[in-house]
């Protein structure tokens, strides 16, 4: 079995799996409720407190989709029980970021501001504190699209190693190199 695929997901306390029917299993809880396709070839067993994959060969391709479902499951327990969060850091001077219904109004140092549409199934929320750098707080139940949306951000303004501006996860570690010499 796929090393992945073997383990069986613990059910939290209100999380409930119906399916799979025509394929596609649901995933109820208290943030909410998602839903995704499953292969034909991968069977659910549901006991009462957690759930077991099983695939019907042991071919390559479905030995990758044993894993894939299986880790796919799993985000789907997490995010409706807890959900997902990112926190993006923005770091350069005149750096600004406000929130308006669900949308972004981003001042990246562009001579325009960008405006960046937020899905409605994340919850956004922007914090500007004098003395730090702005932060913008994505959450939501589905990981893919937190982190999508998350990608989506930081490409606007990418990282760039001599001085470290541009939208950054927080905490992450930025490779910096260093500048110019002058020659004697």
């Amino acid at each position: 079995m796929s090393k992945v695929g073997r383990n069986p997901i613990k059910l939290p306390e209100k999380v409930a799996i119906q399916g799979p029917h025509e394929n596609i299993v649901h995933v109820h809880g208290p943030r909410g409720s998602l839903a995704q396709y499953i292969d034909p070839s991968i069977s659910l067993v549901v006991d009462k407190d957690h759930v077991t994959l099983y695939r019907s060969t042991n071919q390559k391709i479905h030995k990758s989709f044993h894993g894939l479902y299986r880790a796919l499951l799993a985000n789907m327990v997490i995010g409706v029980s807890k959900g997902f969060r990112k926190t993006l850091e923005l770091v350069g001077v005149g750096y600004k970021v406000s929130v308006q219904q669900n949308i972004l109004e981003l001042n990246l140092g562009y001579s325009h501001i960008i405006y960046f549409e937020i899905p409605p199934e994340i919850t956004v929320h922007a914090e500007m504190t004098k003395g730090s750098n702005p932060l913008v707080h994505l959450e939501g139940i589905d990981k893919q699209l937190v982190g999508q949306v998350a990608a989506k951000l930081r490409a606007l303004r990418k990282v760039e190693p001599y001085k470290g501006k541009g939208i950054r996860f927080l905490g992450e570690e930025v490779r910096r190199k260093a500048s110019k010499t002058t020659a004697k």
